[in-house]
């Protein structure tokens, strides 16, 4: 074979060894993964209907679960905490909706706080109030409380409605309450819109009390 073709042999497949493989066709695009997504869905009604329901019936347990464990909205019922809470008290159609934080209600607990628990007479019914004191705190009582003033023992706090005496049962009828009937805290007003907002619980003044030596 002469040289001449020997090299141009040779180039030919050094050429070929340095020359990078062709590009693959580029993947599909989103969209057309989620078109084919889609094609997996049935294409009948009643078969649409039952696919649907599927993917409801597996999120109603985790919708369920956060609902009970984590966060829940809450229609607030009564004039207990007006006037922050329900300030159109007059109205059964205005009733206020908080944003209630479920997870870790008993801790960090602060005085002015708005929480939900347990009523200590009805389990069954949730209430509304504002921490007044805390364990170790000695709180001046109102009526009908029969002594006029209770030391908070370890592991309790002590609840009022911001409304008038009269107007709330809270810590003045049943005495401090455990923490373990507290379910959760309010963390934001949702309506009515016009007090959309977090429940700056901190600007709220409370009543005098002795407070536990720190």
């Amino acid at each position: 074979m002469p040289v001449k073709a020997v090299e141009r042999i040779t180039s030919k497949l050094v050429d070929d060894e340095e020359r990078p493989a062709p590009l693959r066709p580029v993947m599909t695009s989103t969209w057309k993964r989620v078109q084919n997504w889609r094609g997996w869905r049935p294409q009948s009604v009643a078969g649409q209907t039952a696919w649907r329901l599927g993917v409801l019936a597996t999120w109603l347990p985790v919708v369920a679960w956060i609902n009970a464990h984590v966060v829940e909205m809450t229609v607030v019922q009564g004039a207990s905490m007006y006037p922050f809470i329900n300030e159109d008290k007059d109205s059964s159609l205005r009733n206020d909706i908080v944003l209630t934080w479920k997870w870790s209600p008993q801790t960090d607990l602060q005085r002015g706080m708005v929480v939900t628990l347990r009523s200590p007479n009805n389990p069954e019914t949730v209430a509304i109030k504002r921490i007044v004191g805390l364990e170790g705190d000695t709180v001046h009582t109102r009526p009908p409380y029969p002594f006029p003033k209770v030391k908070i023992p370890k592991g309790h706090i002590w609840v009022e409605g911001d409304g008038r005496p009269g107007t709330t049962i809270d810590s003045n009828t049943y005495g401090p309450v455990s923490k373990r009937l507290l379910v959760g805290r309010a963390t934001h007003i949702l309506y009515p819109f016009h007090k959309f907002g977090a429940v700056k619980w901190w600007d709220h003044i409370p009543r005098p009390i002795e407070r536990r030596p720190r």
